[in-house]
């Protein structure tokens, strides 16, 4: 017998509005936990790097270590919230059965996936506003183009919370979840620029991180703060916003086949 899929269609109604405001309350109730402990982390890593670094590294001449690290941090933060918020949900709701609840309501799969991914967004903005003020109380740090601040945070928590939604999905249990993350995600934000820029690095490795497409996130980012980058602006939104449009496409695929929701 054929396991059945996600409905297609269906007329907007109060299932996707009742799904988001259950995954922002999920992670809004614990925000110690969700909000400022990544703080927290982005904090120390703050102290310990431009205590250790600054006056020691060159980078964009004239832009101070601790200036430079800061948009890295914040950047950091949202990716990783952005993918621990629908990759937890679904192994929570797997493991505890309550999965179902949400299967049941006439839920299309672009409803579900609209759902986790504006609240992984939310989740991500706001850890990165944090870090943000934080760090103001160690340099001033002001947005020279708030709008490619914006696309460049929106777009990149928006693949982090496609990612989050196909590991969630694939993962059966908090191990395989944890080794997604600790062998996918977390290389690929530390190794991404995020304490350095790629032109102190060989030839060899610089030609490994352009493989990256969180440098890319990392890098219009920065943009956006010092308006000076390591490659092109326009480049970097190529990049981020074509992982982006092919993890949704993958992603919607997948919720619309059932993938490992029906078993």
């Amino acid at each position: 017998m054929t396991p059945p899929v996600l409905l297609p269609h269906t007329d907007m109604g109060w299932g996707f509005p009742t799904l988001l405001h259950k995954e922002l309350s999920r992670f809004w109730k614990v925000g110690f936990q969700t909000i400022a402990a990544p703080v927290l982390t982005a904090l120390l890593y703050l102290l310990v790097f431009a205590h250790v670094l600054e006056g020691r590294v060159n980078v964009y001449g004239s832009v101070p270590y601790t200036a430079f690290l800061i948009p890295g941090l914040m950047m950091m933060s949202m990716l990783q919230n952005s993918f621990a918020n629908p990759s937890s949900s679904l192994i929570q709701s797997r493991i505890t059965g309550n999965l179902v609840f949400i299967l049941l309501p006439p839920l299309s799969h672009r409803e579900i996936f609209a759902a986790y991914v504006l609240a992984s967004v939310a989740r991500g903005l706001c850890v990165g506003s944090c870090v943000w003020l934080v760090a103001l109380f160690f340099i001033p740090l002001h947005a020279g183009h708030i709008g490619w601040l914006l696309v460049f945070a929106l777009l990149s928590c928006g693949i982090m919370a496609t990612l989050g939604i196909i590991a969630g999905l694939w993962s059966e249990k908090f191990d395989q979840l944890a080794a997604f993350q600790n062998f996918l995600i977390m290389p690929a934000t530390f190794l991404s620029g995020v304490f350095y820029s790629i032109h102190s690095l060989p030839p060899f490795w610089q030609a490994v991180s352009r493989w990256n497409p969180i440098f890319y996130s990392i890098d219009g980012f920065r943009y956006g703060f010092f308006a000076v980058s390591d490659v092109s602006p326009w480049q970097s939104l190529l990049v981020v916003s074509g992982v982006f449009i092919a993890l949704c496409l993958g992603t919607l695929r997948l919720l619309a086949k059932g993938y490992k929701l029906r078993n």
